[in-house]
This record gives C-alpha cells, structure tokens and sequence, in this order.
C-alpha cells in the first residue's frame, strides 16, 4: 500500500510493537481509531515508514492506517 502525502487515510490503531518501531510517535491520546487524517509528510526507512498528518504533532507508523 503506497502512503502518499495529500492522501487520506484512517487510523486503525496499533499494537505495541506498531508504536516502537523506529521511534514512532504513541498515538494515543492524539489519534481516534476509525478517524480519517490527511498526510503531509512521508518518511521511508528500510524497515518501516512513518507518516506525519496535517494538524497533529509527530509522526506515526504507516502500517496503522489504511487508505481511504
């Protein structure tokens, strides 16, 4: 699945190695499951990719969303 900046996406909640991997910011608190973010910023590594949404702070696992 292609995460791409301008995309929608909605969050469908991580579990706890989700959150750690590659210092990924913890969601909770600042994300609601079933909540649709739009990205604005794309971070690719070679073990996992962060994602950064418009209007909230850090930077979270692309592999808790899902592309709307």
């Amino acid at each position: 699945m292609m995460k791409e900046i301008g995309k929608k996406v909605e969050f469908t909640g991580c579990n706890e190695e989700q959150k750690n991997m590659g210092n990924c910011d913890n969601p909770e608190g600042k994300l609601h499951i079933g909540s649709e973010y739009v990205i604005s910023d794309v971070e690719e590594h070679s073990w996992h990719t962060k994602i950064s949404l418009e209007g909230i702070d850090g930077s979270f696992n692309s592999v808790c969303f899902d592309e709307v």
